[in-house]
């Protein structure tokens, strides 16, 4: 920055390329999510339906009607999830190291990740039958599990004194004592054995556009709140105490958006299983690459983490076609080399 420029207007200024750059990751991303597959389709005409489908205009794309439904009624809807499911991972995974001050924080700090297996392994197991969207019991119970494992958190972390050392303490003690519940649960209903680990190991799946629309109510709501402290997150930033004097309420704050957070990766984790490191590797990336600052991570983790995941979910249905490879272990091939990473890079105090 030369000197004398105005920090303000350059940073606006950045910011609008940076979510250019998102923008057209996400137009590539779903772009290749609809196109690539067992049936190939051009993606010009994919643009083409795809524009047909919107109110007032008409285009013929030239596909026949099977390949229009397999566009419209398989790949649409799944993409649009590993969307929302990508974004909503990424912004938690953002809000977290924001809150706490640690690149190495992701959403299921707080026990979510475990409640929510415990949640979806005892609907499993008690095999209370398959509903579709709202009515699936699985997620239902994952949701509720994780919303838990983040209660129980957040009070026993009140105990030790509200700082965030005993919150995270108590969100490791709370994720290892329900995930010594879920196996046992397991030990005792080896029958249910698969369908509980496939949950575990993720997915993006579809039955139509129930799951997205399960999914964009808490996203919106959680993303809305997120963004309206991302200012307050940079101020976390040197610490509760400067933070305060500069009039900022360090613990209302915090409380809100790891609660918001928790939300929105509760719901990711309810219709997509344990996608593992994406809140991770999508905003350190960013991070590393487009500066600290949250009102920049926070809007580019959304677009980055939308595309970062409908590129992973193609990879997880084309590497092994016909079969498919679950997202989770996609993740984890790529998140694992990249923690060691962070690790590396977070001795540097890249904050």
């Amino acid at each position: 920055m030369s000197a004398g420029a105005d920090p303000t207007l350059q940073a606006a200024d950045l910011r609008l390329r940076q979510l250019a750059f998102g923008a057209a990751a996400v137009v590539v991303a779903v772009i290749a999510g609809l196109t690539i597959g067992p049936v190939g389709i051009g993606a010009h005409r994919v643009v083409l339906e795809l524009a047909d489908a919107l109110p007032g205009l008409a285009f013929d794309s030239g596909l026949s009607d099977a390949h229009a439904a397999i566009v419209r009624e398989i790949r649409l809807p799944r993409v649009a999830l590993g969307l929302l499911v990508g974004a909503t991972l990424s912004m938690s995974g953002a809000t977290y190291q924001a809150a706490f001050r640690n690149p190495l924080a992701d959403p299921y700090l707080l026990g979510i990740a475990a409640g929510a297996g415990l949640g979806a392994t005892i609907a499993i197991t008690a095999n209370v039958g398959d509903g579709a969207g709202a009515l699936d019991p699985v997620p239902l119970a994952a949701f509720a599990g994780g919303l838990v494992a983040v209660t129980v958190s957040y009070a026993a972390g009140h105990l030790g004194g509200r700082s965030t050392a005993s919150l995270i303490l108590a969100g490791i003690a709370v994720a290892s004592f329900l995930t010594a519940c879920q196996t046992y649960v397991l030990q005792a209903n080896s029958d249910a054995f698969r369908r509980i680990i496939a949950w575990i190991l993720g997915r993006i799946a579809t039955s139509g556009w129930s799951e997205p629309a399960l999914m964009l109510p808490y996203f919106v709501l959680t993303a809305a709140i997120v963004m309206r402290y991302r200012r307050a997150l940079d101020v976390l930033a040197v610490g509760d105490e400067e933070a305060a004097a500069l009039g900022l309420n360090p613990r209302r704050v915090r409380l809100v958006v790891v609660l918001a957070a928790s939300l929105a990766a509760a719901a990711a984790v309810s219709v997509s299983g344990l996608i593992g490191f994406v809140g991770i590797i999508v905003p350190h990336t960013v991070r590393l690459a487009f500066g600290a600052s949250n009102r920049v991570v926070l809007p580019l983790s959304v677009l980055f983490g939308g595309a970062f995941m409908v590129l992973a979910d193609l990879a997880a249905r084309t590497v092994l076609s016909p079969a498919e490879l679950p997202i989770g272990v996609v993740t984890a091939f790529l998140g694992a080399p990249f923690f060691v990473l962070v690790l590396r890079t977070s001795r540097r105090e890249i904050w």
